[in-house]
């Protein structure tokens, strides 16, 4: 079993675990923290949902909060996910075209520091949207799994910041 650590949409339960992505194979393990400095950011352009999705960026003093899952091996990679007719890991995250495959330390709430895998985005870009409706995924898997409301209230911030036009829109999730 491999551990990820997810920061987007696939927080909430039914995004990770749809039929369209893991079809229930992502275990729940516990919510974390990364112990390196990360940020959230919307900064890659995501073509099935239409707008800016999230990245974790390195920022001095921050610190991101997410999902942890433990997702069988062979769901990870193209090849052997195909191999049992699947959907892997990386398609979903579209590892090699818009995010990359990464291991980072993250810590869980009782302090144990856990090494998990991660997508980060290949090539960044200013100046793309997010949607109100993609970041009511994050907020909800957010909140689905416990993480602070402090947190939850930065993440709201940040997309604001990100498109001011869903400001309204946000405040309401």
């Amino acid at each position: 079993m491999t551990i990820v650590f997810q920061y987007g949409s696939n927080c909430l339960e039914s995004q990770i675990n749809s039929d369209e992505r893991l079809c229930g194979d992502a275990k729940f393990l516990s919510i974390a923290q990364t112990v390196e400095d990360f940020e959230l950011a919307f900064d890659v352009w995501s073509e099935n949902r239409k707008c800016a999705a999230s990245d974790i960026v390195r920022k001095l003093g921050s610190r991101v909060w997410g999902v942890l899952y433990e997702v069988p091996d062979n769901l990870i990679d193209r090849k052997t996910a195909k191999a049992r007719g699947r959907k892997s890991f990386d398609q979903i995250e579209g590892e090699g075209t818009n995010y990359k495959r990464e291991t980072i330390d993250v810590r869980c709430p009782d302090g144990q520091v856990v090494k998990a895998l991660t997508y980060t985005v290949k090539n960044p870009r200013t100046g793309l949207k997010t949607s109100k409706e993609y970041v009511g995924h994050i907020v909800a898997g957010l909140r689905e799994h416990g993480v602070r409301q402090d947190y939850i209230t930065q993440v709201k911030g940040i997309a604001v910041a990100n498109n001011p036009a869903i400001s309204a829109a946000v405040e309401k999730l």
